[in-house]
């Protein structure tokens, strides 16, 4: 008889399993079952299909359900719901929502591809017209369609995070003048705050409102359109409201069929992406999977890891079983044309972990040579562990570069790679591509001038008793510095340099960082305590914007 393997839920995890399973074992039956119209869909598609930048619906569907079985001899049950599960029996429940009748399908083989849904909380207003959250193609359909029947001026997206700030720009490329509501102080939470800062930044350049650290309390019909209450008693006006707080991983159907769930609330599998029933696996959004830099059981959204654990299962169920060998948490968005990259753990998801042998730099080069035209800034945050270099993290921000440059990080982080291999890699380099010191060899040259000694690192927040020494050039430090700074430009630092106290301990900076290296190399030679504040006054400025900086150190 044939192996008969059911598959509950499609999209990343769910089709991946089912197409990557064919091709291991043409003999298997399977057969895969999703509530929705559309089995394999782009979600991450779904905002620029609101924007009108994706203006055809068939382009959001990446498999139907006739090249499933044209090519792939698999069964597409959309609009089919499961129930139920019956694991002795190894059976499911099924009801097909378009004849309203119920039925029991056996399985040898079970895989939960459930995804997660948008969290709704239940506040007063919260079924008001007019309000939406973003999950599948017809959730899409329905906001286009509200925008095209009733030409709304003000939009309210609550949530700043990857799928809001998508919103965001989409709503505006249609018109619509947009306020983000976001709980947290930050927009793109996953970032740290001071990178996150330039994102906020961006993003009120380009005409949106943003209400930061207030959230969301309650709605209420304002004649034909809806106010936005918020916790601190604000009103915001609106005629569209996108529900963009976040996901929570579907796992009731696993929870009643007594599945184990892990801390996290997802289910619980292993590095097969086996449930604790032997014939039962479960992948993508609704899991728990390891981090592989803290070790901590996380629940990661994101289309990559769930279309890899998708193959994993597969290969489990073939008899070709191999682990998963845990998330880093890659992703990027583009916001208004500004990219935002980040992989592996941030400062204070480190910090959050109890992991404190690590040293961060920052670093502000251009994406490619500076002397070819069109030379644009990457704003670089780097964390490496201390005293063994392990690359830990990497964020981003930049008009143009930004992923290729986290990309290449995200690959040394698999490896197990250290910032001296950064600084060694052979990258690309032609003028209008790179430069022949990458952005990623940069940051890897600087941790490695650190961990050997060659340039201690100060911190704009543990500055303690340090002279904050400013050696930029004078037009430079009256167009703006660091309260207590004293300025001696880096030109005139070899002539002037005794006028710095020996007795007290220096921190550098300059513009970006290569000139306070330069000042910290030659001041330490010459026998004074000096470190160098990393990424210069352009980070403080960051740092400050997100609070982490005093005004006068």
């Amino acid at each position: 008889m044939r192996k008969r393997v059911l598959i509950v839920g499609g999209v990343a995890g769910g089709a991946s399993c089912a197409a990557r399973l064919r091709r291991l074992d043409e003999s298997a039956e399977i057969v895969v079952f999703d509530r929705g119209p559309y089995a394999s869909f782009a979600n991450c598609g779904l905002p620029y299909f609101v924007g009108d930048v994706i203006s055809d619906q068939k382009k959001l569907v990446v498999a139907s359900a006739q090249l499933f079985r044209d090519r792939f001899d698999i069964a597409i049950r959309t609009r089919h719901e499961v129930l139920s599960i019956d694991r002795a029996g190894r059976t499911i429940r099924v009801r097909d929502l378009e004849q309203a009748t119920e039925r029991d399908e056996p399985y040898d083989a079970l895989v939960l591809s459930p995804g997660a849904a948008p969290i709704r909380p239940p506040l007063p207003g919260i079924d008001l017209p007019g309000i939406f959250a973003v999950r599948t193609i017809p959730d899409s359909v329905r906001i286009r369609r509200w925008i095209d029947e009733h030409a709304p001026q003000r939009a309210v997206v609550v949530g700043g995070g990857f799928i809001g700030l998508e919103m965001a720009e989409n709503l505006a490329h249609r018109g619509i003048a947009v306020t983000v509501l976001e709980k947290l102080p930050q927009v793109m939470p996953p970032l740290d705050a001071e990178i996150a800062a330039a994102v906020a930044d961006h993003l009120r350049e380009r005409g949106v409102t943003l209400h930061l650290g207030d959230g969301l309390a309650a709605f209420a019909q304002a004649g034909k359109g809806i106010t936005v209450r918020t916790e601190s008693g604000a009103e915001l006006p609106a005629d569209l409201v996108i529900l963009s707080i976040g996901v929570r991983p579907e796992t009731q159907l696993a929870h009643d069929a007594g599945l184990a769930l892990g801390a996290r609330g997802g289910i619980a599998v292993d590095a097969e992406m086996r449930t604790v029933d032997p014939h039962v696996w479960a992948v993508g959004d609704a899991v728990e999977v390891r981090d592989v830099l803290t070790g901590q059981e996380l629940i990661v959204p994101l289309a990559g890891p769930a279309n890899r654990q998708g193959r994993l299962a597969a290969e489990s169920i073939a008899g070709r079983g191999r682990p998963f060998r845990g998330v880093q948490a890659t992703a990027v968005v583009g916001v208004f044309g500004l990219t935002v990259a980040c992989t592996g753990a941030s400062e204070k998801g480190l910090q959050r972990a109890g992991v404190t042998a690590f040293e961060r730099v920052y670093l502000h080069p251009g994406q490619h040579a500076g002397y070819y035209p069109g030379a644009k800034p990457i704003q670089l945050k780097l964390l490496f562990g201390v005293p063994d270099g392990r690359v830990l993290g990497a964020q981003a921000v930049g008009l143009e570069g930004v992923e290729k440059r986290i990309d290449v990080i995200a690959m040394a982080i698999q490896m197990g790679a250290t910032v001296r291999d950064l600084a060694e890699a052979e990258l690309c380099y032609a003028p209008q591509f790179g430069a022949a010191k990458d952005p990623v060899n940069l940051a890897g040259m600087i941790a490695v001038n650190h961990l050997d000694g060659l340039m201690p690192l100060a911190r704009w927040d543990a500055l303690g008793d340090r002279l904050l020494l400013d050696v930029r050039e004078p037009d430079e430090f009256a167009a703006g510095h660091v309260e207590g700074a004293v300025n001696v430009p880096l030109s005139q630092l070899r002539v002037r340099y005794g006028e710095l106290p020996r007795e007290r301990a220096l921190a550098v900076y300059c513009a970006a960082g290569q000139r306070g290296y330069y000042a910290t190399r030659f001041l330490v030679q010459n026998g004074y305590d000096a470190a160098n504040l990393s990424g210069g006054y352009t980070t403080y400025r960051a740092l400050r914007s997100a609070g982490l900086a005093p005004a006068s150190p």
